[in-house]
Protein backbone atom coordinates (compact mmCIF):
# COMPACT_ATOMS: atom_id res chain seq x y z
CA UNK A 1 0.00 0.00 0.00
CA UNK A 2 1.40 3.20 -0.72
CA UNK A 3 1.73 6.10 1.33
CA UNK A 4 -1.01 8.01 0.44
CA UNK A 5 -3.49 5.69 0.41
CA UNK A 6 -1.86 4.98 3.96
CA UNK A 7 -2.30 8.34 4.88
CA UNK A 8 -6.07 8.59 3.60
CA UNK A 9 -6.97 5.29 5.39
CA UNK A 10 -5.44 6.65 8.42
CA UNK A 11 -7.57 9.97 7.69
CA UNK A 12 -10.48 7.96 7.75
CA UNK A 13 -10.01 6.09 10.97
CA UNK A 14 -9.69 9.40 13.07
CA UNK A 15 -12.80 10.43 11.54
CA UNK A 16 -14.65 7.32 12.86
CA UNK A 17 -14.61 8.37 16.90
CA UNK A 18 -17.22 10.70 17.87
CA UNK A 19 -16.57 14.19 15.77
CA UNK A 20 -18.23 16.58 17.54
CA UNK A 21 -17.63 19.25 14.41
CA UNK A 22 -19.50 17.68 11.71
CA UNK A 23 -21.95 17.17 14.36
CA UNK A 24 -25.42 19.78 13.74
CA UNK A 25 -26.77 19.79 17.10
CA UNK A 26 -24.10 19.47 19.50
CA UNK A 27 -24.42 19.17 23.33
CA UNK A 28 -21.44 21.21 24.69
CA UNK A 29 -21.80 19.57 28.77
CA UNK A 30 -19.24 17.96 30.58
CA UNK A 31 -20.48 14.53 30.15
CA UNK A 32 -19.59 14.98 26.38
CA UNK A 33 -16.86 17.54 26.89
CA UNK A 34 -14.18 16.62 29.93
CA UNK A 35 -10.46 16.40 30.01
CA UNK A 36 -10.56 13.19 31.89
CA UNK A 37 -10.55 11.11 28.58
CA UNK A 38 -7.51 13.83 27.57
CA UNK A 39 -5.71 12.92 30.53
CA UNK A 40 -5.94 9.16 30.52
CA UNK A 41 -4.72 9.28 26.73
CA UNK A 42 -2.04 11.51 27.45
CA UNK A 43 -0.98 9.29 30.79
CA UNK A 44 -0.12 6.38 28.33
CA UNK A 45 2.04 8.25 26.46
CA UNK A 46 3.67 9.40 29.54
CA UNK A 47 2.61 13.08 29.22
CA UNK A 48 4.12 14.28 26.15
CA UNK A 49 2.43 18.10 26.80
CA UNK A 50 4.58 18.06 29.66
CA UNK A 51 7.85 17.85 28.30
CA UNK A 52 8.26 21.28 26.33
CA UNK A 53 7.08 24.86 27.24
CA UNK A 54 3.75 25.87 26.23
CA UNK A 55 1.77 29.32 25.07
CA UNK A 56 -1.89 28.67 24.74
CA UNK A 57 -4.11 30.90 23.10
CA UNK A 58 -7.76 31.64 23.09
CA UNK A 59 -10.49 33.73 21.47
CA UNK A 60 -13.41 33.94 19.16
CA UNK A 61 -11.02 36.33 16.66
CA UNK A 62 -7.70 36.31 16.05
CA UNK A 63 -6.19 33.03 17.88
CA UNK A 64 -4.56 32.05 14.79
CA UNK A 65 -3.23 35.04 13.58
CA UNK A 66 -2.01 35.94 17.35
CA UNK A 67 -0.21 32.33 17.08
CA UNK A 68 1.21 32.15 13.84
CA UNK A 69 3.11 35.78 14.85
CA UNK A 70 3.91 34.19 18.51
CA UNK A 71 5.37 31.29 16.83
CA UNK A 72 7.54 33.06 13.76
CA UNK A 73 8.90 35.28 16.59
CA UNK A 74 10.12 32.71 18.14
CA UNK A 75 11.25 30.37 15.12
CA UNK A 76 13.04 33.31 14.69
CA UNK A 77 15.10 33.46 17.48
CA UNK A 78 16.29 30.36 16.76
CA UNK A 79 13.70 28.36 18.96
CA UNK A 80 12.58 25.13 17.77
CA UNK A 81 8.79 25.59 17.61
CA UNK A 82 5.77 23.76 17.38
CA UNK A 83 2.76 24.89 16.40
CA UNK A 84 -1.01 23.43 16.57
CA UNK A 85 -4.05 24.83 14.43
CA UNK A 86 -7.50 24.30 13.47
CA UNK A 87 -9.44 24.09 11.13
CA UNK A 88 -6.94 23.26 8.13
CA UNK A 89 -7.23 25.63 5.10
CA UNK A 90 -5.98 22.83 2.49
CA UNK A 91 -4.43 19.69 3.74
CA UNK A 92 -5.28 18.09 7.70
CA UNK A 93 -1.68 18.01 8.36
CA UNK A 94 -1.00 21.88 8.05
CA UNK A 95 -2.94 21.72 11.56
CA UNK A 96 1.03 20.13 12.68
CA UNK A 97 3.87 21.87 11.47
CA UNK A 98 7.50 22.17 13.18
CA UNK A 99 9.37 25.45 12.52
CA UNK A 100 6.23 25.87 10.00
CA UNK A 101 7.03 22.54 7.93
CA UNK A 102 3.49 20.65 8.25
CA UNK A 103 3.51 16.85 9.63
CA UNK A 104 3.95 14.74 6.56
CA UNK A 105 1.73 11.93 5.48
CA UNK A 106 3.75 9.22 6.54
CA UNK A 107 4.64 10.41 10.15
CA UNK A 108 0.86 11.00 10.29
CA UNK A 109 0.76 7.30 9.92
CA UNK A 110 3.24 6.17 12.31
CA UNK A 111 1.76 7.93 14.85
CA UNK A 112 -1.59 7.05 14.34
CA UNK A 113 -0.29 3.39 14.28
CA UNK A 114 1.44 4.39 17.39
CA UNK A 115 -2.38 5.26 19.20
CA UNK A 116 -3.99 2.35 17.38
CA UNK A 117 -3.31 -0.18 20.18
CA UNK A 118 -3.84 2.54 23.08
CA UNK A 119 -6.98 3.84 21.80
CA UNK A 120 -9.66 1.35 22.98
CA UNK A 121 -8.64 1.79 26.35
CA UNK A 122 -9.94 5.47 26.59
CA UNK A 123 -13.95 4.98 26.43
CA UNK A 124 -15.45 7.22 23.55
CA UNK A 125 -12.67 8.89 23.32
CA UNK A 126 -13.42 11.75 20.16
CA UNK A 127 -11.71 13.12 16.87
CA UNK A 128 -10.35 16.16 18.30
CA UNK A 129 -8.57 14.68 20.95
CA UNK A 130 -7.04 11.83 18.73
CA UNK A 131 -6.02 14.85 16.42
CA UNK A 132 -4.74 16.82 19.49
CA UNK A 133 -2.90 14.19 21.73
CA UNK A 134 -1.27 13.35 17.77
CA UNK A 135 0.79 17.07 18.18
CA UNK A 136 1.44 16.83 21.55
CA UNK A 137 3.15 13.65 20.78
CA UNK A 138 5.08 14.66 17.54
CA UNK A 139 6.52 17.67 19.52
CA UNK A 140 7.46 15.45 21.94
CA UNK A 141 9.03 13.32 19.63
CA UNK A 142 10.41 16.54 17.67
CA UNK A 143 12.41 17.97 20.77
CA UNK A 144 10.88 21.47 20.09
CA UNK A 145 11.74 24.22 22.51
CA UNK A 146 8.68 25.92 22.44
CA UNK A 147 4.97 24.79 21.24
CA UNK A 148 2.40 27.35 20.36
CA UNK A 149 -1.11 25.72 21.43
CA UNK A 150 -4.54 26.71 19.48
CA UNK A 151 -7.54 26.19 21.61
CA UNK A 152 -10.11 24.45 19.32
CA UNK A 153 -13.54 25.50 20.48
CA UNK A 154 -14.47 27.18 23.98
CA UNK A 155 -11.34 26.68 26.14
CA UNK A 156 -12.39 25.26 29.62
CA UNK A 157 -13.53 22.03 28.09
CA UNK A 158 -11.00 21.80 24.67
CA UNK A 159 -8.43 19.00 24.56
CA UNK A 160 -5.78 21.38 24.68
CA UNK A 161 -6.59 22.05 27.84
CA UNK A 162 -4.38 20.03 29.73
CA UNK A 163 -1.72 22.06 28.93
CA UNK A 164 0.10 24.06 32.22
CA UNK A 165 1.50 27.16 29.83
CA UNK A 166 4.21 29.69 30.65
CA UNK A 167 1.58 32.58 29.62
CA UNK A 168 -2.52 31.98 28.78
CA UNK A 169 -3.12 34.44 25.38
CA UNK A 170 -7.03 35.52 24.99
CA UNK A 171 -7.78 37.13 21.73
CA UNK A 172 -10.77 39.32 20.56
CA UNK A 173 -14.03 37.66 21.96
CA UNK A 174 -17.56 37.99 19.85
CA UNK A 175 -20.61 35.72 19.96
CA UNK A 176 -20.39 32.37 17.92
CA UNK A 177 -20.77 28.53 18.46
CA UNK A 178 -23.60 29.85 20.76
CA UNK A 179 -25.47 27.15 20.69
CA UNK A 180 -22.52 25.56 22.29
CA UNK A 181 -20.57 28.19 24.36
CA UNK A 182 -23.54 30.23 25.25
CA UNK A 183 -25.88 33.27 23.85
CA UNK A 184 -23.96 35.58 25.91
CA UNK A 185 -20.55 37.54 25.79
CA UNK A 186 -20.06 36.92 29.46
CA UNK A 187 -21.15 32.89 29.11
CA UNK A 188 -18.42 32.95 26.10
CA UNK A 189 -15.77 35.16 28.30
CA UNK A 190 -16.38 32.11 31.29
CA UNK A 191 -15.71 29.45 28.68
CA UNK A 192 -12.56 30.82 27.12
CA UNK A 193 -11.23 32.01 30.24
CA UNK A 194 -11.09 28.36 31.66
CA UNK A 195 -7.50 28.33 30.15
CA UNK A 196 -6.57 30.93 32.73
CA UNK A 197 -4.31 28.84 35.38
CA UNK A 198 -3.46 29.38 38.68
CA UNK A 199 -0.34 31.56 39.08
CA UNK A 200 -0.01 32.10 35.62
CA UNK A 201 -0.18 35.28 33.51
CA UNK A 202 -2.80 35.96 31.20
CA UNK A 203 -2.61 38.32 28.37
CA UNK A 204 -6.15 39.67 27.10
CA UNK A 205 -6.50 41.41 23.68
CA UNK A 206 -8.91 44.45 23.74
CA UNK A 207 -12.55 43.43 24.83
CA UNK A 208 -15.80 44.57 25.43
CA UNK A 209 -16.80 45.42 29.33
CA UNK A 210 -18.71 42.44 29.74
CA UNK A 211 -16.04 39.82 28.55
CA UNK A 212 -13.01 41.77 30.42
CA UNK A 213 -15.10 41.86 33.87
CA UNK A 214 -15.48 37.88 33.52
CA UNK A 215 -11.66 37.78 32.62
CA UNK A 216 -10.52 39.89 35.32
CA UNK A 217 -12.72 37.89 37.99
CA UNK A 218 -11.28 34.77 36.58
CA UNK A 219 -7.66 35.97 36.90
CA UNK A 220 -8.01 37.00 40.52
CA UNK A 221 -9.89 33.73 41.45
CA UNK A 222 -6.61 31.92 39.89
CA UNK A 223 -3.93 34.77 41.33
CA UNK A 224 -2.73 35.16 37.70
CA UNK A 225 -1.68 38.21 36.35
CA UNK A 226 -3.57 39.94 33.42
CA UNK A 227 -1.90 42.16 31.26
CA UNK A 228 -4.21 43.89 29.02
CA UNK A 229 -3.99 45.04 25.48
CA UNK A 230 -5.43 48.56 25.02
CA UNK A 231 -4.94 49.78 28.21
CA UNK A 232 -0.91 48.06 30.17
CA UNK A 233 0.21 48.08 26.23
CA UNK A 234 -0.99 50.50 23.96
CA UNK A 235 -0.42 50.07 19.75
CA UNK A 236 -1.79 52.66 17.23
CA UNK A 237 -1.09 51.95 13.37
CA UNK A 238 1.22 54.10 10.89
CA UNK A 239 0.85 53.10 7.25
CA UNK A 240 -0.99 50.45 5.27
CA UNK A 241 -0.54 49.37 1.52
CA UNK A 242 -2.31 46.01 0.02
CA UNK A 243 2.24 44.48 1.12
CA UNK A 244 1.28 45.28 4.82
CA UNK A 245 0.96 47.59 7.55
CA UNK A 246 3.10 49.20 9.91
CA UNK A 247 2.60 49.84 13.72
CA UNK A 248 3.69 50.96 16.75
CA UNK A 249 3.36 49.41 20.53
CA UNK A 250 4.15 50.99 23.98
CA UNK A 251 3.73 50.50 27.62
CA UNK A 252 1.50 52.80 29.36
CA UNK A 253 4.56 53.98 31.22
CA UNK A 254 5.62 55.18 27.86
CA UNK A 255 2.69 57.44 27.43
CA UNK A 256 3.91 60.94 28.04
CA UNK A 257 6.88 59.99 25.58
CA UNK A 258 4.84 58.76 22.59
CA UNK A 259 2.83 61.63 23.29
CA UNK A 260 6.01 64.10 22.63
CA UNK A 261 6.75 61.91 19.53
CA UNK A 262 3.37 62.33 18.28
CA UNK A 263 3.35 66.10 18.95
CA UNK A 264 6.60 66.48 17.12
CA UNK A 265 4.94 64.89 14.10
CA UNK A 266 7.71 61.83 14.26
CA UNK A 267 10.92 64.23 14.80
CA UNK A 268 11.58 62.91 17.65
CA UNK A 269 15.28 61.26 18.66
CA UNK A 270 13.16 58.47 20.11
CA UNK A 271 9.60 56.24 18.68
CA UNK A 272 7.79 53.93 20.10
CA UNK A 273 8.59 49.88 19.31
CA UNK A 274 7.64 49.78 15.22
CA UNK A 275 6.76 46.79 13.39
CA UNK A 276 5.86 45.10 10.31
CA UNK A 277 3.16 42.51 9.38
CA UNK A 278 1.99 41.34 6.11
CA UNK A 279 -1.33 40.88 7.25
CA UNK A 280 -4.43 43.26 6.20
CA UNK A 281 -6.64 45.21 7.95
CA UNK A 282 -6.71 47.20 11.44
CA UNK A 283 -8.03 44.02 13.42
CA UNK A 284 -4.45 42.41 12.71
CA UNK A 285 -2.89 44.67 14.20
CA UNK A 286 -4.37 44.61 17.15
CA UNK A 287 -3.66 40.42 16.89
CA UNK A 288 -0.08 41.71 16.63
CA UNK A 289 0.11 43.62 19.58
CA UNK A 290 -1.21 40.99 21.44
CA UNK A 291 1.52 38.53 20.19
CA UNK A 292 3.99 41.42 21.07
CA UNK A 293 2.68 41.97 24.46
CA UNK A 294 2.64 37.91 25.12
CA UNK A 295 6.04 37.47 23.88
CA UNK A 296 7.16 40.67 26.54
CA UNK A 297 5.69 38.93 29.46
CA UNK A 298 7.66 35.59 28.33
CA UNK A 299 10.60 37.95 28.39
CA UNK A 300 10.16 39.18 31.40
CA UNK A 301 9.34 35.90 32.72
CA UNK A 302 12.95 34.59 31.71
CA UNK A 303 12.54 33.96 27.57
CA UNK A 304 15.56 35.25 26.01
CA UNK A 305 14.01 37.08 22.62
CA UNK A 306 15.34 40.14 21.21
CA UNK A 307 12.69 43.23 19.36
CA UNK A 308 15.04 42.38 16.12
CA UNK A 309 13.50 38.17 16.48
CA UNK A 310 10.01 39.55 16.80
CA UNK A 311 10.43 42.51 14.00
CA UNK A 312 12.08 39.70 11.77
CA UNK A 313 9.17 37.29 12.87
CA UNK A 314 6.48 39.93 12.46
CA UNK A 315 7.60 40.62 9.43
CA UNK A 316 7.89 37.13 7.59
CA UNK A 317 4.86 35.55 9.23
CA UNK A 318 2.48 33.91 6.75
CA UNK A 319 -1.27 32.97 7.73
CA UNK A 320 -3.47 32.41 4.37
CA UNK A 321 -7.31 32.74 4.08
CA UNK A 322 -7.48 36.20 6.46
CA UNK A 323 -8.16 39.36 3.98
CA UNK A 324 -5.57 37.20 1.79
CA UNK A 325 -5.14 39.01 -1.46
CA UNK A 326 -4.52 36.41 -3.85
CA UNK A 327 -4.68 38.36 -7.35
CA UNK A 328 -4.70 42.63 -8.09
CA UNK A 329 -6.60 41.96 -11.57
CA UNK A 330 -9.54 41.25 -10.87
CA UNK A 331 -9.00 41.85 -7.21
CA UNK A 332 -10.09 39.03 -5.39
CA UNK A 333 -9.55 38.58 -1.83
CA UNK A 334 -10.13 35.49 0.39
CA UNK A 335 -11.61 35.70 3.79
CA UNK A 336 -12.55 33.26 6.91
CA UNK A 337 -15.05 35.42 8.27
CA UNK A 338 -17.45 33.28 10.02
CA UNK A 339 -19.43 35.20 12.38
CA UNK A 340 -21.28 38.70 12.71
CA UNK A 341 -17.74 40.29 14.67
CA UNK A 342 -15.42 39.42 12.02
CA UNK A 343 -18.01 40.03 9.10
CA UNK A 344 -17.83 43.91 10.45
CA UNK A 345 -14.28 43.45 10.40
CA UNK A 346 -13.90 41.92 7.24
CA UNK A 347 -16.63 44.65 5.68
CA UNK A 348 -14.43 47.32 7.30
CA UNK A 349 -11.22 46.35 5.98
CA UNK A 350 -12.68 45.93 2.59
CA UNK A 351 -13.97 49.85 2.60
CA UNK A 352 -10.05 50.87 4.01
CA UNK A 353 -8.32 49.22 1.54
CA UNK A 354 -10.75 49.25 -1.56
CA UNK A 355 -13.01 52.40 -1.15
CA UNK A 356 -15.77 52.67 -3.70
CA UNK A 357 -15.16 49.13 -5.93
CA UNK A 358 -18.32 47.10 -6.52
CA UNK A 359 -18.46 43.56 -4.74
CA UNK A 360 -19.38 40.52 -5.84
CA UNK A 361 -19.37 38.38 -3.17
CA UNK A 362 -18.88 34.36 -3.06
CA UNK A 363 -20.67 33.65 0.48
CA UNK A 364 -21.07 29.75 1.92
CA UNK A 365 -21.75 28.77 5.63
CA UNK A 366 -22.49 26.10 7.96
CA UNK A 367 -25.92 26.64 9.15
CA UNK A 368 -25.06 26.99 12.88
CA UNK A 369 -23.52 30.35 12.34
CA UNK A 370 -25.12 33.67 12.43
CA UNK A 371 -25.75 33.84 8.66
CA UNK A 372 -27.72 36.61 9.03
CA UNK A 373 -25.50 38.84 11.35
CA UNK A 374 -22.70 37.99 8.74
CA UNK A 375 -24.96 39.07 5.86
CA UNK A 376 -26.27 42.10 7.55
CA UNK A 377 -22.68 43.67 8.13
CA UNK A 378 -21.78 42.58 4.62
CA UNK A 379 -24.33 43.25 2.16
CA UNK A 380 -24.20 46.69 2.10
CA UNK A 381 -21.27 46.70 0.64
CA UNK A 382 -22.36 43.38 -2.03
CA UNK A 383 -23.83 44.43 -5.47
CA UNK A 384 -24.42 40.92 -6.34
CA UNK A 385 -24.05 37.19 -4.13
CA UNK A 386 -22.90 34.13 -5.04
CA UNK A 387 -24.18 31.10 -3.06
CA UNK A 388 -22.46 28.15 -2.82
CA UNK A 389 -21.42 25.74 -0.52
CA UNK A 390 -18.01 23.67 0.81
CA UNK A 391 -18.28 19.53 1.09
CA UNK A 392 -19.16 19.68 4.96
CA UNK A 393 -22.45 18.23 6.99
CA UNK A 394 -22.77 21.68 8.23
CA UNK A 395 -22.83 23.92 4.97
CA UNK A 396 -26.00 25.81 4.39
CA UNK A 397 -27.63 24.78 1.23
CA UNK A 398 -26.74 27.52 -1.89
CA UNK A 399 -31.17 27.65 -2.35
CA UNK A 400 -31.72 28.72 1.54
CA UNK A 401 -28.89 31.26 1.54
CA UNK A 402 -30.80 32.93 -1.62
CA UNK A 403 -33.64 33.37 0.17
CA UNK A 404 -32.28 35.04 3.26
CA UNK A 405 -30.54 37.41 0.93
CA UNK A 406 -32.72 38.24 -1.16
CA UNK A 407 -34.67 39.07 1.78
CA UNK A 408 -32.57 42.07 2.14
CA UNK A 409 -32.77 43.59 -0.78
CA UNK A 410 -29.66 41.96 -2.84
CA UNK A 411 -29.75 39.98 -6.30
CA UNK A 412 -27.89 36.74 -5.44
CA UNK A 413 -27.51 33.37 -7.86
CA UNK A 414 -26.91 30.02 -6.70
CA UNK A 415 -24.58 27.52 -7.12
CA UNK A 416 -24.02 24.15 -6.64
CA UNK A 417 -20.20 24.06 -6.26
CA UNK A 418 -17.36 25.92 -5.62
CA UNK A 419 -15.94 25.48 -9.35
CA UNK A 420 -19.21 27.28 -10.36
CA UNK A 421 -19.43 29.63 -7.77
CA UNK A 422 -15.75 30.85 -9.13
CA UNK A 423 -16.46 30.55 -12.41
CA UNK A 424 -19.87 32.92 -12.07
CA UNK A 425 -18.05 35.08 -9.61
CA UNK A 426 -15.10 35.48 -12.18
CA UNK A 427 -17.67 36.49 -15.17
CA UNK A 428 -19.27 38.77 -13.27
CA UNK A 429 -16.77 40.68 -11.65
CA UNK A 430 -15.17 41.53 -14.88
CA UNK A 431 -11.42 43.59 -14.96
CA UNK A 432 -12.90 46.32 -12.17
CA UNK A 433 -14.77 44.80 -9.54
CA UNK A 434 -13.89 43.15 -6.57
CA UNK A 435 -14.57 39.31 -5.95
CA UNK A 436 -14.48 38.60 -2.12
CA UNK A 437 -15.16 35.21 -0.59
CA UNK A 438 -16.30 34.96 2.96
CA UNK A 439 -18.65 32.91 5.53
CA UNK A 440 -16.66 29.98 5.52
CA UNK A 441 -12.71 28.36 6.35
CA UNK A 442 -14.02 25.75 4.48
CA UNK A 443 -15.40 27.99 1.07
CA UNK A 444 -12.13 30.00 1.97
CA UNK A 445 -9.80 27.28 1.30
CA UNK A 446 -11.84 25.50 -1.21
CA UNK A 447 -11.69 28.84 -3.38
CA UNK A 448 -8.02 29.09 -2.68
CA UNK A 449 -7.30 25.63 -3.71
CA UNK A 450 -9.54 26.38 -6.94
CA UNK A 451 -7.53 29.61 -8.30
CA UNK A 452 -3.97 28.34 -7.25
CA UNK A 453 -4.70 25.26 -9.41
CA UNK A 454 -5.62 27.13 -12.20
CA UNK A 455 -2.77 29.34 -12.17
CA UNK A 456 -0.48 26.49 -12.19
CA UNK A 457 -2.32 25.14 -15.49
CA UNK A 458 -1.96 28.49 -16.51
CA UNK A 459 1.93 28.28 -15.91
CA UNK A 460 2.44 24.41 -16.94
CA UNK A 461 1.00 25.35 -20.76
Amino acid sequence: MDIETKYQEALDYLYTFIDYSMTRNMRYTEDKFNLDRMHKFMELFDNPHKKYPVIHVAGTKGKGSTSALIAHALYEQGYKVGFYTSPHLHDFCERIQVDFIPLKHEEMVAIVDDMRSKIPLVAEITTFELMTAMAFIYFMNKRVDYAVIEVGLGGRLDATNVVSPLVSVITSLSLDHINVLGDTLAKIAYEKGGIIKNNTPVVVAPQKDEAILVLNKIAEERNSPLIQVGKDYLYAQAAKSLSGQNFFVWPKEDQIAVNAFIESAGREDWEPTKFHIPLLGFHQVQNAATAFTSLTVLRQNGLKISDDSIRKGFANVIWPGRFEVINRRPLIVIDSAHNRESALRLRNAVDDYFPGIPVVLVFGASEDKDIDGMLVELLPRVKIVITTKSIHPRAISPEDLIIKVNQMGVRAIPTQSLEEAFDQALKLAGKENLILVAGSIFVAGGMRDIWFDLQKNRDER
